[in-house]
């Protein structure tokens, strides 16, 4: 993002200062725009090259390019029960999210979902969702569904929409962080299916 905010607009390190985690990327460009004077119709330039650069990146080795314990196991153990629906909910641009997604083999898993692009509240993210799963046919209630995520947003989506959480410590906040914002159950990763599952099969009922 820092990269082609300054390849286009001229401000380096124009991210400085603006929060990250839990919000959507609409949210994260609007704000940088708006502290350093980008007319917001100039905007439009932003994400195709953001995108690209986000690619190259994806192929450059680094310390956490990798999946955090547990997920593959825990999708693919979900993915297969007819009492399941696997969606997204994040505050990626939609194309973002598909390209770190498909680089480790997880966009497959996920029929729909609710994306960034233009949605600066990210707790409006849920209904959108649950509007994406309706239109595949599945009657998804709010109080029904589980939203596992590693920020005290997501926990936030959860509280406000009438969902369930799971907060996983495997980003920036500590247990203690999102057991604090409300989440039903946290976990330091997803590495115990079992334990997993258990909660996930609790919360949803």
């Amino acid at each position: 993002m820092s990269r082609a905010f300054q390849d286009l607009y001229g401000v380096r390190d124009a991210f400085n200062g603006i929060p990250f985690n839990g919000r959507t990327d609409a949210w994260i460009v609007g704000g940088a725009a708006a502290r350093h004077g980008v007319n917001a119709a100039e905007l439009h330039r932003f994400k195709p090259l953001y995108l690209q650069y986000l690619a190259e990146e994806l192929r450059q080795p680094g310390p956490r390019k990798g999946l955090m314990p547990g997920v593959r196991p825990l999708l693919d153990a979900l993915s297969v029960r007819d009492d399941v629906f696997l969606a997204l909910l994040t505050g990626n641009f939609a194309d973002g999210a598909r390209i770190k997604l498909e680089h480790f083999d997880l966009w497959r898993y996920f029929a729909c979902g609710a994306f960034g692009d233009v949605v600066h509240e990210r707790n409006h993210l849920l209904a959108d969702a649950l509007a994406q799963v309706r239109a595949h046919g599945l009657p998804a209630e709010a109080s029904h569904s589980v939203i596992i995520g590693d920020t005290p947003l997501d926990v936030g989506v959860a509280l406000y929409g009438g969902a369930k959480s799971i907060g996983v410590a495997t980003g920036s906040h500590t247990t203690d962080e999102l057991r604090t914002s409300g989440a039903d159950a946290v976990f330091e990763d997803l590495s115990d299916l079992g334990k997993v599952l258990a909660v996930l099969d609790g919360a949803g009922s």
